[in-house]
């Protein structure tokens, strides 16, 4: 992750999300693992508005995607019922990795209050052994 400032107008697509009260501890604020899950719902609305099917990915090309990092900046309060808007766009695009970077803003706010970065690796099924990204994957990246 880079140590610029996050703005929200560097991300092409958020996705809304009011914050649950299971999703709190002790503190009053959301839990650090739930921003992870956060992260997850994010990426997969992405892909839905890209219209890229991964289930047709795993079905039809016997591809799948590995997880091989993430990691989670916690940079200001998040607190029960807020509204945040988590922000996604692609970052590195290898040949068989692709790194995603994520931000969370409040709704209606600038500052960043949580970056993270996730990691794939494109995979056959079975083999545990690296691919090339899809075309029809990249093709709606670029």
């Amino acid at each position: 992750m880079t140590e610029t400032v996050t703005k929200r107008d560097d991300y092409p697509y958020s996705h809304p999300l009011r914050v649950r009260y299971s999703e709190i501890d002790a503190q009053g604020v959301v839990f650090n693992a739930h921003y992870l899950t956060y992260f997850d719902v994010a990426l997969n609305e992405y892909l839905r508005e890209l219209e890229f099917d991964y289930h047709a990915m795993v079905a039809e090309q016997q591809m799948d995607f590995h997880l091989i990092k993430s990691s989670v900046e916690y940079l200001g309060p998040i607190r029960f019922d807020e509204v945040i808007d988590i922000a996604v766009r692609p970052g590195r695009i290898g040949r068989t990795s692709l790194t995603w970077e994520l931000a969370v803003f409040r709704e209606g706010e600038d500052e960043c209050l949580s970056r993270g970065e996730i990691i794939w690796v494109c995979a056959k099924i079975g083999t545990h052994r690296s691919h090339p990204l899809p075309d029809n994957l990249l093709k709606r990246l670029r």
